[in-house]
């Protein structure tokens, strides 16, 4: 039997980000993972670090995310291979560049400017390979990505050397409240904890159904292929306005092409299966951007699983049905670039009692049904 303040389900990127934000304000947690920390959707993702086009809810959000990746080295003792070259929105057509303009002038309506329209002469100086149809592009210029995997084992570590323990291979089987805490039998043995925080991702929905509390959460699997290693020819992240694309050249030469295609899935077995027609039309949209790419060979593909909620945005916040239980999951496929501050908002909830960030949008209980 183990006894910690917080216990923490999932060891992925929240659950880390999480742990070691209040590890650093001397709260004494665990986290267990019913597989090995990011083996799902936190070591399988793209790495974005992305704060363009975020539904409006976020952009409070993202935008603070982006100030601590920034830093990223001085909270984690890491840089997470974080590069900061920008990120396009490409316009084909006059109908596209209307719909970014409508997106720049959303942002700005809330107060921020960090999506801005650019025409076509400055979007071929920043991408001169690009193909010559294109008008114009919505960029946040101080987007990028990083790698997800030496992000997570970054805010691990740092995490353990504040006396967060790390337990791997233990599946919860329930949950039962014990005074005003909580006690969590797993494969591993039971653990009593004060707090109970749930960042189980794409099983999220399972531990919240054993706290009484239903939440439409839909597993799906997302794929994303690379490329092999090219010369150097495109700095921003790519995306179009109307298309799905979502490419960036990695430091090695290397494409990692996304855009939100998802796999086959049985949630049960925990198997995907690549769907080749989609990564085809995925490739050929690419060589649509990029014709010069039409011979490049795909050396692999893979599809992690991670959670989608209905409004495609995640829940954050306490529990609706019991005390000292918190939520932090559904981020459907762009958790990435939030995680650093997921964990400071949860930190500042379970301390605090409330955050410095507006999370009312991220509430559990908007799924409730009237």
């Amino acid at each position: 039997m183990m006894n910690s303040e917080v216990l923490i389900i999932g060891a992925g990127l929240m659950g880390a980000s999480t742990a070691l934000q209040l590890a650093m304000r001397g709260c004494r947690c665990v986290v267990i993972d019913k597989d090995s920390p990011g083996r799902h959707a936190s070591g399988a993702n793209a790495g974005g670090l992305r704060q363009l086009n975020r539904d409006p809810a976020e952009i409070p959000l993202t935008v603070e995310a982006a100030k601590m990746w920034k830093d990223i080295e001085a909270l984690v003792d890491s840089d997470c291979d974080a590069r900061f070259p920008g990120q396009l929105r490409v316009a084909e057509n006059k109908s596209d560049m209307q719909k970014l303009e409508q997106r720049a002038a959303l942002v700005r309506s809330m107060g921020y400017e960090h999506e801005e329209m650019i025409g076509k002469k400055e979007l071929y100086q920043l991408v001169p390979a690009l193909s010559p149809h294109c008008v114009g592009a919505l960029i946040c210029r101080e987007d990028g990505y990083g790698r997800p995997y030496h992000a997570l084992t970054a805010m691990r570590r740092k995490a353990e050397s504040l006396g967060v323990v790390f337990q791997s291979s233990t599946e919860v089987f329930n949950i039962a409240q014990q005074g005003a805490g909580w006690q969590v039998r797993t494969s591993q043995g039971t653990f009593n904890s004060d707090i109970l925080v749930n960042c189980a991702g794409a099983w999220a929905a399972n531990i919240a159904g054993l706290m009484n509390e239903e939440v439409p959460l839909t597993p799906k699997a997302l794929m994303l292929m690379v490329t092999e290693r090219l010369p150097h020819f495109v700095d921003p992240v790519m995306g179009a306005a109307s298309r799905k694309l979502s490419f960036k050249q990695m430091q090695n030469g290397s494409l990692i092409i996304g855009g939100a295609l998802i796999a086959k899935l049985n949630f049960e077995s925990e198997k995907t299966e690549i769907d080749w027609s989609q990564l085809a039309k995925s490739a050929s949209t690419v060589v649509d951007f990029f014709p010069q790419l039409t011979d490049v060979r795909i050396v692999r593909a893979w599809a992690g699983i991670e959670a989608f909620m209905p409004d495609n945005i995640p829940v954050i916040g306490a529990s609706q049905t019991v005390d000292n239980a918190y939520h932090a999951f559904g981020f459907s496929a762009h958790g990435f670039q939030l995680s650093p501050v997921i964990g400071r908002i949860l930190s500042q909830l379970i301390l605090d009692g409330k955050s410095e960030l507006p999370i009312d949008p991220f509430r559990i209980s908007r799924f409730d049904k009237e």
